[in-house]
């Protein structure tokens, strides 16, 4: 049964990460549904020990790209080297040529350096001087990045962010969990030695399972309603594309599967519109800071308006 593996991913990514379980559910909907993620919250409340638990539970490669100013996309990609004693140029890859790829602090990293993940997040290829590669399956890339306002980060573009199927915060853990965390240190003991529930075929499998998920013709309706209602909403200068509509429909199927059901229900849409939705639209008060309030109070006043499907 795929909820019993998703399960089993479930429990293994807990025991490192004590912190928001809607967070660890969010990280695997992104996972069934081929999606990448983007965690923003303050330093120190489990970002990179979310990705890297995630990682370390599935049989699969993995590579942690710590994202700096100086960072080129070359480092990311990779380059051509010329060898001598053959005289032709040999393509040598880099990191992004992994199942698993964590972004570390993705906004400290350059906007050009940014764009070096676009392709390959929409792909998934990679282009490099004309010759296409192709990227292993499954391919996610999980990004974390701090608050536009902290020192040293670029805004991650438009474009950029439009990549991402769901945008989370993880928020600080409630007391009884953080007395476990200072306890038990699960980063440095537990995390070191998890062993993986789950190959990277059985979540292509998965992946697979959530395309045979059925929605229905009134949710396809819903959803364009819901899309529809914040590009004609007079607080939003660009509203939910429709690559944003696609999105909200494989998070759903996800939603789906992750409750053991082969049909989407209102719930799994309505639950996924924030997450999939807040970082694709811009307000017409939008100052660059990062600030996702107030997109996120027109996106949750679009859910109450728009009438669901019984």
């Amino acid at each position: 049964m795929p909820t019993h593996q998703i399960q089993r991913l479930r429990e293994n990514i807990t025991s490192v990460y004590m912190g928001n379980t809607a967070a660890v559910d969010r990280i695997i909907v992104g996972l069934l549904a081929r999606g990448h993620i983007l965690i923003e919250d303050v330093p120190g409340v489990g970002k990179t020990v979310l990705a890297q638990a995630l990682a370390r539970s599935i049989e699969c490669s993995f590579a942690r790209i710590q994202c700096t100013p100086d960072l080129l996309p070359s480092d990311i990609i990779g380059v051509n080297i010329y060898d001598r004693q053959h005289a032709t140029f040999q393509f040598q890859s880099g990191p992004i040529f992994h199942n698993i790829i964590l972004a570390d602090e993705i906004n400290r990293t350059t906007p050009r350096t940014q764009s070096a993940l676009l392709e390959a997040m929409s792909e998934p290829t990679v282009t490099v001087e004309g010759e296409v590669h192709l990227l292993p399956q499954p391919f996610i890339v999980v990004a974390t990045q701090n608050p536009y306002e902290f020192e040293g980060t670029y805004f991650l573009p438009e474009n950029q962010l439009d990549r991402f199927l769901l945008r989370i915060s993880l928020g600080y853990p409630a007391p009884d969990d953080e007395a476990r965390v200072i306890k038990q240190e699960p980063a440095r003991t537990v995390l070191t030695t998890l062993e993986p529930v789950m190959t990277a075929e059985d979540v292509l499998a998965l992946q697979h399972q959530v395309d045979q998920i059925k929605i229905d013709q009134s949710l396809v309706e819903y959803i364009i309603s819901l899309t529809t209602a914040t590009r004609d909403n007079d607080d939003l200068q660009v509203g939910v594309s429709p690559r944003g509509a696609l999105a909200i429909s494989q998070a759903a199927r996800a939603t789906a599967l992750m409750h053991d059901r082969d049909y989407c229900v209102p719930e799994d849409i309505v639950s996924n519109v924030l997450p999939v939705c807040a970082h694709r639209v811009i307000s017409k008060t939008y100052m660059h800071a990062g600030d996702t309030a107030t997109t996120r109070r027109i996106i949750q006043q679009v859910l109450e308006t728009v009438p669901s499907p019984v």
